[in-house]
């Protein structure tokens, strides 16, 4: 119950809300219960009354239906409107505080956690299993409540009208409490099994989407439907095990709520025919059984679905719990007054601990310095420049930005003076104002198009349905690469970084793109410290410094004349690529 007990945290500033809707509550499912009280009177006192003329007994009539129908037409309605909005009103606020947190919390994991997850679980954790827990609040901490006020009113008023009777209304209730204890604890166990099988399927097929032109182009339709299937099955068959064993709690349980009340008529009627008890009190107490088992039955569906709640809350502080990698240390400070000397220092890395990715790495670049990081495929480069603003930290070693090591400085100001032009630069379903806006939330409509004038951006921006305002789709769909990626610049020269980091930021291009890109990622170059992983090296020859790694370790380093003069690896790679 310790997920329960950390839900209750979110609950509690608003406690008095929730007691408020109870409140309200009582007076709801408090005025039905007068009605097996009128019927009894009717029957008893009006009907039956035997000193009373046709006329008096329909004026008493009339005044009595006045009476009632002035509650439930006047008073009954306002009080249904606020608890039903109040209820909601809570339940929804919580989970918004809930999702706030989460995506609070997601933003500081690091890229670890997200190489080890599929983002379909993810959202299902965020979005699915979140909304399934506000049952507990509006089943749990409001309705159970007043089922249990009705049972018990319901209870003490069939007492007063006669104990014998309510003894054999209540008589299966240890039963009734006994079969919920044994179903349920098992119920619990298959909703959480059914929610991961949701969860599963729902990643997949988020996954699925995002490749849809993969999956085209390769004409694995029937493939993908068999791995679709698959999954499908799988939660079919957790979703029919939890419906196997609800539909036994159901059965079990309603039986008993079903003979309760035939109990309470047989021993009603057989007092009725000894004259030991009058018909109006029959016929209320059958009418105050409904009112009994009602309540009931709907703690039944209640368990059911406070179980899927409690289980979906295990997914979610599951989710809460998960460590973050990086984090600031106590005393780090801002980085203030950049200057961008950058110092690999003796730097190993692995991703899990296992083995190393970079093997005791050491260079520098001093500040307004370009610096290329070339190599094959797989040699870490790309590792390298995550390590620069903290996606990841360094085994052993340490990296030190204008003397100090970058994890003494608090990580958000390091990372907001460093910017990145990636591969596949990720650009969101907006306009391209928006993704503009991003390297500088605050900057003016001046500050955008100056930006993206520097970028080589303006032009074609222009020429787009709504120019700035034109939504570019899902991932930037719209646009072909080059476009992207100077879009991608544009939000950089807005940012206005002492370091750069260019990763492969012009291989997948057109050469009139490429041409166009690189002006730009000159031109923001300037006066910066900037790191280039390139795989075409003739972009790179006028670079200060070019390190060559080779499986993780340092290979050479020098300018492209002195590493040319040298005729080791950068040398045979660069002949290699001459030749193609």
């Amino acid at each position: 119950m310790d997920s329960i007990k950390r839900y209750l945290a979110f609950v509690k500033p608003y406690w008095k809300q929730i007691i408020f809707t109870v409140i309200i509550g009582v007076f709801k499912f408090g005025i039905p219960l007068i009605i097996p009280l009128i019927l009894k009177y009717v029957i008893d006192d009006i009907i039956g009354a035997q000193g009373l003329t046709n006329d008096e007994k329909m004026t008493s009539l009339y005044w009595l239906m006045g009476i009632v129908l002035f509650v439930f037409l006047v008073f009954r309605p306002p009080i249904e409107y606020y608890r039903q909005y109040y209820a909601q009103w809570t339940g929804s606020k919580i989970l918004y505080d809930i999702r706030d947190q989460l995506f609070t919390h997601l933003q500081k994991l690091s890229l670890k956690f997200y190489s080890n997850r599929k983002s379909g679980e993810i959202i299902s954790r965020v979005i699915h299993d979140v909304e399934q827990t506000k049952t507990f609040i509006i089943t749990g901490m409001m309705n159970i409540w007043l089922d249990m006020f009705t049972i018990v009113v319901a209870i003490i008023i069939m007492f007063t009208m006669d104990p014998l009777l309510t003894l054999v209304a209540i008589s299966l209730l240890p039963f009734y409490g006994i079969s919920i204890k044994y179903f349920y604890s098992r119920l619990r166990s298959l909703t959480r099994k059914r929610s991961q099988a949701l969860a599963e399927v729902q990643s997949h097929l988020h996954e699925r989407l995002q490749g849809m032109n993969v999956i085209r182009s390769f004409a694995l339709e029937d493939h993908e439907q068999k791995q679709f299937d698959k999954r499908n099955e799988n939660f079919l068959s957790k979703a029919l095990d939890h419906t196997r064993w609800n539909a036994k709690t159901f059965a079990v349980v309603n039986t008993i709520t079903d003979i309760a009340p035939v109990l309470v008529i047989g021993v009603a009627g057989a007092l009725v025919i000894q004259m030991d008890l009058t018909v109006g009190t029959m016929v209320a107490f059958v009418a105050y059984m409904d009112r009994l088992y009602n309540p009931l039955r709907r703690l039944i569906n209640s368990s059911t679905t406070l179980t899927q709640s409690i289980a979906s809350m295990d997914r979610v502080f599951e989710l809460v719990d998960e460590k973050y990698d990086i984090t600031d240390k106590e005393n780090a400070v801002p980085y203030s007054h950049p200057q961008g000397e950058v110092i690999f220092d003796r730097v190993s890395f692995s991703y899990d601990d296992d083995q190393n990715v970079l093997h005791d790495l050491s260079f520098r670049a001093d500040r307004g310095e370009t610096v290329a990081i070339v190599g094959m495929s797989g040699g870490g480069k790309s590792t390298i420049m995550s390590l620069i603003p903290r996606f990841y930290d360094v085994t052993s070693g340490r990296i030190i930005i204008d003397g100090k090591d970058i994890r003494d400085y608090q990580m958000r100001s390091l990372r907001d003076r460093i910017g990145m032009v990636l591969q596949d630069n990720i650009i969101f379903s907006d306009s391209v104002r928006f993704n503009i806006l991003m390297g500088k939330p605050d900057a003016t409509e001046e500050e955008v198009i100056e930006a993206a004038k520097a970028a080589n951006a303006h032009d074609f921006i222009m020429e787009l349905p709504d120019g700035y305002d034109t939504s570019i789709g899902e991932r930037g769909v719209k646009l072909s690469g080059g476009q992207k990626q100077r879009i991608a610049i544009a939000r950089v020269f807005l940012k206005s970084p002492e370091i750069l980091i260019f990763d492969e930021a012009t291989s997948a291009l057109d050469l009139e793109s490429e041409h166009l890109i690189q002006q730009s990622l000159f031109r923001l170059a300037e006066n910066r410290t900037t790191f280039i992983v390139a795989h075409r090296l003739s972009t790179i020859t006028h670079a200060d410094k070019i390190v060559v790694i080779e499986n993780g370790r340092l290979a050479e380093m020098g300018s492209h004349d002195e590493l040319m003069k040298q005729q080791g690896a950068y040398y045979n790679l660069f002949q290699v690529q001459q030749l193609n």
